[in-house]
């Protein structure tokens, strides 16, 4: 009876010890599955910063040639996000300025050109906010102006567009660095031209409206 009742103890301790080691490991599991979830939020929280594009694109009233990068988002990437530097060569001024940009696109159609690897996005549109460095430019009318003799910022000009592109998706055999090249245009105005167009009835379409071109490389 006695040496019935030692296996029965010695049984019953061989499952609490198994039951503590399996609780033990479950919630050591638990702890690293924790982890491990922080750590892939921590990661594509980053990820998300990795530009997904650059562009280049001509003219604009973003410069002579502005290059830039950007994010693409959305559930059909509709939407882009980028930021521009320009050159502005000096023409009658004294010398070359730098310019800055931030621009937010949106396209709502991508149209696929059937039995090639062309696509059409016959809408792009957004608005973009540009800046000039330098002292001669100014957000506040300078003292040596009466106030309300200009009205507007000659450092920073908040613009519109409309566009069209073109999509060529690059065969997965011949990719280098982009994996799509893009093709467009836009038609564009500012806040000033606006003003300007109608208080100065004198004035033409292309007074007050700019043509720009441009090439985008999608990387990601």
């Amino acid at each position: 009876m006695n040496a019935k009742w030692h296996i029965i103890n010695h049984l019953a301790c061989a499952v609490v010890f198994l039951s503590v080691c399996s609780f033990s490991a479950f919630s050591q599991d638990i702890r690293e599955n924790r982890y491990d979830r922080r750590v892939h939020r921590y990661r594509r929280h980053w990820e998300a910063l990795i530009p997904t594009h650059t562009k280049i694109q001509f003219a604009g009233n973003m410069g002579l040639l502005s290059f830039g990068t950007g994010w693409d988002y959305g559930r059909r990437n509709q939407w882009e996000t980028d930021v521009f530097f320009g050159v502005l060569p000096k023409y009658d001024s004294k010398r070359t300025k730098l310019t800055f940009t931030v621009k937010q696109n949106y396209l709502p159609w991508s149209l696929p050109i059937k039995q090639s690897r062309f696509s059409v996005e016959p809408l792009a549109c957004g608005m973009y906010l540009n800046t000039v460095f330098g002292n001669e430019f100014w957000v506040n009318e300078p003292e040596r102006y009466p106030k309300g003799y200009y009205g507007f910022s000659s450092k920073v000009r908040t613009h519109v567009f409309l566009g069209q592109r073109i999509t060529y998706d690059i065969d997965p055999q011949r990719r280098f660095t982009a994996k799509e090249i893009t093709f467009f245009y836009e038609i564009s105005t500012c806040d000033l031209y606006v003003v300007s167009a109608f208080t100065n009835k004198y004035l033409k379409p292309k007074d007050y409206l700019s043509l720009s071109f441009g090439i985008k490389l999608q990387l990601l």
